[in-house]
């Protein structure tokens, strides 16, 4: 024990720092950026800057997996790729068309943009390599890394996952719920979760046409939603201004919070930091994802430049989060928000350009299939049935339902069927039965008149049978027949 102890502590030297209030008066929300600049150390407060840029907002952010660089787009064409450690402009594009979303692909030579039609890839030079025009329409984009698919939602309601390594549609599944505008991955088991207009929540893998799991989260459409690193905390965004957390292990609201305006846009950290966006506000939750908080660990306020960017996004490995605004972009510093010990072989912030080339290698080499994407990872090192045990297991589970459904189902009557019922010669036939014209009328009156006088002859006949003797002998007289 004292091994792995002294090992951990050689191989993760770095601890994770918030920031504490030293009396039961002040509280930690009421610290400004600039306070905080002031107070951390020089590189660290250099990260705290802003970028005005009124025109072409509100603006999107997105980061590398090293945190290494910036990815900028404006709903109105303007794109922009930063190199976040030296603070300088790698790339930049004008489109010239709307831009819903962007995002980069596994590190950041390559980046997808959203655009007014369909979807383009670029290369880290601003260079347009294809147009996937089997994506009309796209509203919320999401890059799976360790299975090199690209899944994007569209306005028409389809979510397509393309295969970035190859080329190809790895799979496409309609929604049936319509435009789809939140949209997040589970970094656990990389499935797909889409928030739609009535409220609801889906979850997707590229492997299942149906959605996995179908929850109702809110009473109004969904805005926003995120998952932890750990998968196993959701939250999630309304128009009730309401956001809520669910736990995906039970599929369980455990406790919601409320504000005064809905929630467009939110993130969750590295260390579970929980970020929302609403109008030109912006709070910073610490601890409450696995317990309800009292109050928000951080607060800033942007006034004038509402709408905030529909993604907020903590920066990986960096007390630092990126927001983007009607008015340009702000970084900010949130301490405790990143880990502070990070692994160079699977996510390199000081990377050299030989040490990316060859990463990229191997993760080529490690890509995994989409099969293996489902809510249950250990399937993969789980051994698999014979198949005649799985036969037993189908052949009991069958029985085990019928017998149920034959317990719960009420006795079924029998019925008396007739043969011929369904031709078209006794369908017409009963069609005329119906049909009252003055003929019917007459002759149904006729058999009526029969069938009374037939019924009178009947009772009068039968009374005289009762007056004749049965011995064949001759009746008495009317007179006397009292007596007899």
């Amino acid at each position: 024990l004292q091994l792995n102890v002294a090992r951990e502590d050689f191989l993760l030297p770095e601890e994770a720092g918030f920031m504490e209030a030293e009396g039961e008066m002040e509280a930690t929300n009421k610290v400004t950026q600039a306070q905080l600049a002031s107070g951390v150390a020089v590189e660290a407060g250099r990260q705290a800057f802003e970028l005005d840029l009124p025109e072409l907002g509100p603006y999107g952010v997105d980061w590398t997996r090293n945190g290494r660089s910036l990815l900028l787009h404006g709903a109105k064409g303007h794109v922009a790729v930063l190199d976040a450690h030296r603070q300088t402009l790698v790339t930049e594009l004008h489109l010239r068309e709307t831009v819903r979303d962007a995002c980069f692909l596994h590190n950041a030579s390559l980046f997808a943009v959203a655009q007014k039609k369909h979807l383009y890839l670029y290369d880290r030079d601003g260079v347009e390599l294809h147009c996937l025009r089997q994506h009309v329409e796209p509203t919320r984009l999401q890059f799976l890394p360790f299975h090199f698919l690209l899944a994007a939602q569209s306005n028409t309601g389809w979510l397509k996952y393309q295969d970035v390594s190859t080329g190809a549609l790895a799979a496409e599944h309609r929604t049936k719920l319509g435009p789809c505008h939140a949209m997040a991955q589970n970094p656990h088991n990389a499935v797909i979760h889409c928030g739609h207009h009535n409220g609801t929540v889906t979850l997707w893998s590229p492997a299942v046409s149906s959605p996995l799991v179908k929850m109702l989260c809110h009473r109004g459409p969904t805005n926003a939603l995120s998952v932890d690193p750990t998968g196993r905390y959701m939250a999630t965004a309304g128009a009730d201004a309401h956001f809520k957390i669910w736990d995906l292990r039970m599929y369980r609201e455990t406790h919601a919070y409320f504000t005064a305006r809905p929630v467009t846009s939110m993130d969750i950290s590295q260390r579970g930091l929980l970020a929302v966006g609403f109008g030109c506000h912006l709070q910073v939750w610490r601890d409450a994802l696995s317990s309800k908080a009292k109050a928000p660990y951080l607060r800033h306020e942007s006034p004038g430049c509402a709408p905030l960017g529909h993604r907020l996004s903590f920066r990986p490995y960096e007390d630092v989060l990126g927001l983007g605004h009607a008015k340009g972009f702000e970084s900010l510093l949130v301490p405790g928000a990143g880990e502070p010990n990070y692994d160079a072989l699977e996510a390199n912030p000081f990377e050299s350009t030989k040490e990316r080339r060859e990463a990229e290698v191997h993760q080529l080499l490690d890509k995994l299939p989409p099969e293996t994407i489902a809510l249950d990872v250990d399937f993969i090192g789980g051994l698999d049935k014979s198949p005649e045990q799985l036969r037993e297991d189908r052949k009991q589970l069958k029985a085990e339902e019928d017998a149920k459904r034959s317990k719960d189902a009420a006795p079924d009557k029998e019925r008396k069927r007739m043969r011929g019922r369904s031709k078209i010669g006794a369908k017409l036939k009963r069609k005329r039965n119906n049909i009252m014209d003055q003929e019917r009328a007459q002759l149904l009156e006729r058999l009526a008149k029969e069938k009374a006088d037939k019924a009178a002859a009947q009772k009068a006949k039968s009374k005289k049978a009762q007056l004749e003797p049965q011995d064949g002998t001759a009746a008495p007289p009317k007179a006397i027949s009292r007596f007899f």
